[in-house]
């Protein structure tokens, strides 16, 4: 099932009180440095540190009694990991979360925490989606993907919703978006909500320089994956390849996407921590990045970005404050 405005609009109700409703940031240095206005949705100050809880709340809330009882299977760097935790742990769901052995260390604690188990497995040498499937076959429960399923799709695009819907309040029309994408669920979300309270605006992906598989393949029209020979940093965002539904969402509402640099990532970290008082991780700043070094036009527009997550280890935000 395709999911549309109307889920996200549903999600939106599903979740009040159960999430954070987060607020819109602007900076008049940000703005003198982007030659626009540029509003921000800063996501780390989430429940969990991330836009994640969105979606996977908004799935888990929609599991039937007998699902709930079998518990729920995810893989996950950390942060939809930890959503789903934290989700299932509010349900009184048990909750498994399979996630890459170099994971860092404060998203595998923060996971763990919620009350979850977590299975480690080699980051480049296993099929994640397969063995979510087998972990979930051997428990009878059920799987709620990272990005790939209409309901984590409905909830994400949330963040985006009540971003356009303070924007309009502030009296701001938006130009364009830039959102911060791994496998897409972000973009899917954000674009099915931009398309309807901001049709006007040019939605681009952002991506880190060597895991740009989704702004590869909304230019070639087709799922291209990524290398894997990009740096690790932005741990959230290294999706093997576009999702099967996300990209067909995302194929015709998208302009199209750009890659930033490790050097661009630190900086737009440090901006965020000095100027916005937000600690911001690697792959959540992507989008800060793109804005701050000038990838994307934003003079004389007015450009939304979301902060998509800050749950960042002390050594990885040390180098980046020291870059």
């Amino acid at each position: 099932m395709t999911p549309s405005f109307d889920d996200v609009q549903a999600a939106a109700q599903r979740l009040k009180g159960r999430i954070r409703r987060t607020p819109m940031l602007r900076h008049r240095a940000l703005d003198a440095a982007a030659g626009g206005v540029v509003l921000v949705k800063p996501e780390p100050l989430q429940i969990t540190g991330s836009f994640k809880l969105r979606g996977a709340t908004n799935a888990a809330l929609q599991l039937p009694p007998e699902a709930r009882a079998g518990g729920v299977v995810t893989h996950s760097s950390g942060n939809h990991g930890q959503a789903v935790a934290a989700a299932c742990h509010s349900l009184g769901i048990p909750a498994l979360i399979a996630m890459p052995q170099d994971a860092p260390k404060v998203k595998v604690e923060a996971t763990r925490a919620w009350g979850a188990e977590i299975h480690f497995f080699d980051r480049h040498g296993v099929d994640r989606d397969a063995l979510a499937r087998e972990l979930a076959e051997k428990r009878g429960a059920t799987v709620i993907p990272p990005f790939d399923h209409p309901d984590v799709i409905a909830g994400q695009g949330t963040a985006m919703l009540e971003l356009l819907e303070d924007a309009r309040d502030a009296g701001f029309k938006p130009d364009q978006l830039a959102i911060n994408t791994g496998g897409g669920g972000l973009l899917a979300g954000s674009a099915l909500s931009a398309r309807a309270l901001a049709p006007q605006a040019t939605i681009y992906a952002v991506e880190p320089e060597g895991w740009d598989d989704y702004g590869q393949s909304l230019r070639a029209g087709h799922r291209i994956p990524a290398d894997g020979n990009g740096p690790g940093l932005c741990d959230s965002l290294l999706s093997k390849a576009p999702g099967v539904l996300t990209f067909s969402i995302n194929a015709p509402r998208v302009a199209n996407g750009f890659a930033v640099t490790a050097e661009e990532v630190f900086a737009a970290m440090r901006f965020a921590f000095t100027h916005l008082k937000v600690v911001v991780e690697p792959g959540g700043a992507v989008s800060l990045a793109a804005v701050l070094a000038g990838k994307i036009d934003t003079r004389d527009k007015v450009t939304a970005i979301i902060l998509s997550g800050g749950n960042v280890d002390g050594g990885v935000f040390s180098q980046a404050m020291a870059a």
